[in-house]
């Protein structure tokens, strides 16, 4: 199923990410970790991408494992700017053969030496390409905050257009840990003429050491409250995983409360999280 049939009708959606591992050996513990998140029952899964497509088999491959094999609607990332077109359209044509019908069109980070490929520069230009092979559901991703290489939010929310009119047909954000600072980001993309649905990414932060990696990569701000849960539970991981879980369930409860269905949670391939949010909005998301 196409993750747009899927936003269009009108009832709560949550949806896991999980990653694929770097190395052949360590697949069967991460395929596990997946399927046991499989077996929730969510609306759809989503697999990422290593940086220049270095874990691009496993991604295909884990991706068609949970369609195939637990019948739940999957969705493979694909990074474009670190790949030439060959490479790019090889992952492309796996994903058709193993049945996936969902991509999420993705520049992808800028590698460590400065070195990218010169056919692709932006996500709007694979998702371009992917919407005129005319078979596949294309996402895009979006930056609620703005996106670190943007001058300003301005800019940022004109290129999100770009993406949107190159073929983009539903947006996932970067995680966020202020509900206020979505919805404004959701007034202001409308006010654009951006009109297409838009899935509200949430982190459960289970360690103050994934938080530390989090904010040196994507510059996300955290509210007052956040700052102080960090404080007072970060040295302690059992009270920091429940206290991180109690929160991303809460700003959940506020977007519902607000009218938002679609929830992704980056569920980074714990079972047992993916478990307690599910459980703790069993009375919630129906």
């Amino acid at each position: 199923m196409k993750i747009t049939e899927i936003l269009s009708q009108e009832k709560p959606v949550l949806s896991f990410e999980v990653f694929p591992p770097k190395k052949e050996s360590a697949y069967e513990t991460v395929e596990q970790a997946a399927v046991e998140i499989a077996r929730l029952s969510p609306s759809f899964m989503s697999v990422t991408y290593g940086a220049g497509g270095g874990t691009s088999q496993y991604t295909a491959d884990l991706a068609a494992c949970l369609a195939k094999k637990y019948g739940v609607t999957s969705m493979a990332h694909l990074t474009c700017v670190s790949s030439t077109r060959e490479h790019v359209m090889g992952v492309v044509e796996r994903l058709r053969e193993n049945g996936i019908e969902n991509i999420l069109a993705l520049r992808g980070d800028i590698p460590s030496d400065g070195h990218v490929e010169k056919d692709y520069s932006h996500a709007s230009d694979l998702a371009a390409e992917l919407a005129a092979m005319g078979d596949f559901c294309i996402g895009g991703a979006c930056y609620p905050e703005g996106h670190p290489e943007s001058k300003n939010k301005a800019e940022d929310i004109r290129y999100l257009k770009e993406k949107v009119d190159a073929g983009c047909s539903f947006l996932t954000t970067q995680m966020f840990f202020d509900n206020d600072l979505f919805y404004n980001f959701l007034y202001r993309i409308r006010e654009a003429g951006i009109a297409v649905p838009v899935v509200a990414g949430i982190m459960p932060v289970t360690n103050a050491k994934q938080m530390k990696r989090i904010l040196s990569m994507s510059g996300t701000v955290l509210p007052t409250r956040f700052k102080m849960l960090l404080d007072r539970f970060g040295d302690d991981p059992a009270a920091m995983k429940q206290a991180g879980v109690a929160y991303a369930v809460s700003q959940i409860i506020d977007l519902v409360a607000n009218g938002i269905h679609a929830i992704h949670i980056y569920s980074m391939n714990k079972p047992d999280v993916a478990e307690q949010i599910k459980s703790s909005l069993s009375e919630i998301l129906v």
